[in-house]
């Protein structure tokens, strides 16, 4: 759905390439696509958020409750992004501004991996929503919890981890050992992203720089398109923030963190991996563990997609699982030796 008909024909020649994916409907506004659903019954759709007539995010809020559809969003627009999430869109992408043709490539190569990850995904309607926190309700250190010598909390995720960092790190406390994430998002999504939580949560979180000194109390965000590492020097933990290549298909990715952590802090380390398509950060985690570091990947209950933590806990490389609105428990238990 989109009201430009040449981005349409544009998406759709795109998806139509693939082998797997067969596009069944297109649409220009709400209405339009409204009656196509229910005719065509997709498995996945794609959303523009400015929309004619009604936004893509109130038709979000109006659809997901009554019809789970798996919703991809295609926004140049940040926060109509993050908004659209938090109506039930399972994943989004960055509308293009395309100058060649490896631009054009790429955005193909990735908007096809998105769909086809989406068709699997958990759409999180309000009410499920309501239900996994009754059954699985977040406990909250709002008070200083006493710690037991220097840690570092290292956290990797991907698709539905916008909503799975926010429930994390709402249940920190303000003296949380320093905390290194690595979240598959562009650039300039990052930002916003690490912002938006910073008001929602007692501790501090931000976009990473390079040489940013690791502080109790705050979390550095690997920025998107560069690769973040963990060091240490007399001084103590900082970060590398650096251009690189992708590594396990991503840049930032979560290999490159966990490796670095498992190298650098050792035994001091705890380790999450949750919510995401492919295998990053599997291997990096395993490194983790290896090293002492204590493990924790998300079970597959409240994953809206179970796909790096499945490849982790296969590979024998968390010492536990556990649902999303535990897994503050399991860090802080851990840190305190309760």
């Amino acid at each position: 759905m989109d009201d430009s008909i040449l981005f349409r024909q544009t998406l759709m020649k795109m998806l139509n390439e693939s082998s797997v994916i067969e596009v069944v409907g297109e649409a220009a506004d709400p209405y339009e696509a409204r009656d196509k659903i229910k005719l065509l019954k997709p498995d996945v759709m794609t959303l523009d958020v400015e929309m004619p007539k009604m936004n893509g995010i109130a038709f979000l809020k109006e659809l997901i409750p009554q019809n789970p559809l798996p919703t991809v969003v295609v926004s140049s627009a940040p926060i109509a992004a993050f908004d659209a999430l938090d109506a039930g869109a399972v994943d989004y992408i960055k509308k293009p501004a395309i100058k060649t043709h490896a631009d054009l490539l790429a955005f193909a190569n990735e908007m096809k991996l998105k769909v086809q990850t989406a068709a699997s995904a958990k759409v999180r309607r309000p009410y499920d929503v309501k239900k996994s926190a009754e059954t699985f309700a977040p406990v909250r250190y709002a008070a200083p919890v006493g710690l037991t010598g220097r840690k570092v909390i290292a956290i990797g995720t991907s698709t539905g981890g916008t909503d799975a960092l926010q429930t994390v790190f709402k249940t920190f406390p303000v003296n949380s050992p320093p905390v290194v994430v690595v979240q598959h998002m562009p650039p300039v999504f990052t930002k916003m992203f690490a912002e938006r939580l910073n008001r929602q949560c007692d501790i501090t979180v931000k976009e990473a720089q390079h040489g940013d000194r690791l502080e109790t109390g705050v979390a550095l965000i690997a920025p998107g398109d560069f690769q973040m590492e963990l060091k240490k020097d007399v001084k103590g933990f900082f970060v590398s923030v650096k251009k690189g290549e992708k590594v396990s298909g991503h840049c930032p990715s979560v290999d490159v963190l966990f490796n670095s952590v498992a190298e650098t802090a050792g035994k001091d380390a705890i380790g999450v991996i949750m919510t995401g398509m492919g295998a990053d950060g599997a291997k990096g985690l395993l490194n983790m563990r290896t090293k002492g570091a204590y493990t924790i990947g998300q079970d597959k209950e409240t994953c809206v997609v179970y796909g790096m933590p499945m490849v982790a806990f296969d590979t024998g490389a968390c010492c536990m699982q556990s649902p999303l609105g535990k897994i503050t428990d399991a860090v802080f238990k851990r840190l305190t030796n309760r």
